[in-house]
């Protein structure tokens, strides 16, 4: 009877803590990095996308700022990366940001578009688990050719 009982326990008892643990879900952080080739601050028709920069998505205590999860990705031949993330953060700020470009004509993290905001929870009404990082550039050590011409009708579309 007590090896039926034992039996029993190690049988039932795993399925029991399996049953009880939340079911894990992981988010996917997914975005893009690009070269400013016109210094323009933004995405222009001449923007290349950076093939093997480094990203860190990094998440920090809402209410110290210190640091609790980080992780490094790297973005493929398109310019884009992918970061699978196991736990939700809810209480934290999370940003993806840039750390370096493997090209040396461009390498200087554009101002203003060096880091992008993620939401890391499912507590916030959104049924996907992919999370969507803006693009984030570096800026063009020198301006391509064509350059002027391209701001210019970008300028005769505000007037």
């Amino acid at each position: 009877m007590a090896r039926v009982l034992l039996l029993l326990a190690l049988c039932v008892l795993p399925a029991l803590v399996t049953a009880a643990r939340p079911a894990r879900n992981p988010f996917v952080v997914q975005g893009s990095v690009y070269c400013d080739t016109c210094l323009a601050g933004f995405e222009t028709s001449k923007t290349t996308n950076i093939a093997g920069a480094k990203v860190r998505l990094e998440c920090k205590d809402r209410k110290t700022q210190d640091l609790v999860y980080s992780k490094e990705g790297t973005t493929d031949s398109t310019g884009k990366y992918t970061i699978t993330v196991d736990e939700d953060h809810e209480d934290q700020i999370c940003d993806c940001m840039l750390v370096s470009s493997p090209r040396k004509d461009c390498r200087s993290p554009s101002a203003g578009r060096d880091r992008a905001r993620v939401i890391l929870t499912n507590d916030n009404g959104l049924v996907s688990t992919t999370r969507y990082a803006n693009a984030m550039g570096f800026m063009a050590a020198q301006p391509m050719s064509g350059c002027t011409e391209l701001l210019r009708l970008y300028q005769e579309y505000e007037d």
